[in-house]
């Protein structure tokens, strides 16, 4: 029976805290592929990762890892999910060698050989005890053992948050490597919307435990555009089109899902008059979809 074309499926999950909540989150991730999993500290991005890895349980909602509902499959989709946390927990008193060979009891399908040529590639000495390694190279150590049973669906949460920029582009040429074969999906969460930019095929943003969109990249920059105009030329309907607005003594500003609307709707209202487009990033968009609290 041929599987799923997707790796990861979440659908309506839900979980309720004292003080937070997961309130129906839904997305999907096909195969081969990079989804960038973005939002600011606290919008639940760890809380969803550790209910997809059933570190905790969902109140309500799907997971489907493969096609398979991971409730039922939590046994047999173990091997083929690697996992690297903002967090390493390794005893520290023991070498890379040792945590390697140790790790390597937990999956059918970890390789010795390719542990050690991650390693290599990563320059983390193996004969070194963890304590010794830096933030940096622990983060490498997670990585190198995440990757070697040669995982089809890797799962990074923050991992390279607190890294300086050679490493964490070092890294990130990594992802983008895994998945030119198509046979490794990577989902992989952070707060860093500048990474997303260079390799994120998929955008899903989550703001305050609810997602507030989830779709291709290039789709959602090419389909928000961010208007400029002076002060003097706004009115109630323009302001209706637009989408977290910043206004200053020196004019105002806002996103737009449609500019040829908008376009139609600010001559109407100021006829001679124009404003000046700009083209979006990731970080842009993440500020002013969570300052508006909702896409529209």
């Amino acid at each position: 029976m041929q599987e799923s074309e997707f790796a990861l499926e979440v659908e309506g999950l839900n979980k309720r805290y004292e003080r937070f909540e997961l309130k129906d989150v839904s997305f999907r991730i096909p195969r081969g592929y990079i989804m960038g999993f973005v939002g600011r500290n606290g919008a639940g991005k760890t809380t969803t990762i550790k209910c997809i890895l059933d570190l905790i349980k969902g109140d309500s909602g799907t997971i489907r890892l493969f096609g398979k509902d991971q409730a039922a499959n939590r046994i047999g989709v173990r091997d083929r999910i690697g996992y690297v946390s903002e967090e390493s927990y390794f005893y520290e008193d023991m070498t890379a060698a040792w945590t390697g060979k140790f790790v390597s009891r937990f999956y059918s399908r970890f390789d010795a050989k390719r542990f050690a040529g991650w390693l290599d590639r990563f320059q983390v000495d193996p004969g070194k005890k963890v304590k010794e390694l830096s933030r940096g190279m622990k983060v490498k150590l997670s990585l190198a053992l995440a990757l070697s049973h040669e995982p089809e669906l890797l799962i990074l949460d923050e991992p390279t948050s607190g890294l300086d920029p050679v490493i964490r582009n070092e890294l990130l040429q990594v992802f983008l490597e895994l998945i030119q074969d198509e046979r490794c999906t990577v989902f992989f969460s952070s707060h860093i919307s500048s990474d997303m930019e260079k390799i994120a095929d998929y955008i899903t943003l989550l703001d305050n435990g609810r997602v507030l969109l989830s779709s291709g990249k290039h789709e959602l920059l090419d389909g928000w555009t961010i208007v400029k105009a002076d002060n003097r030329f706004r009115s109630r309907e323009v302001d209706a089109l637009l989408t977290g607005v910043k206004a200053t003594d020196f004019g105002y500003s806002g996103i737009v899902q449609d500019p040829v609307r908008f376009r139609r709707t600010f001559s109407a209202a100021f006829p001679g008059a124009d404003f000046k487009t700009e083209r979006l990033t990731i970080d842009e968009l993440l500020l002013r979809l969570t300052r508006e609290g909702v896409a529209s």
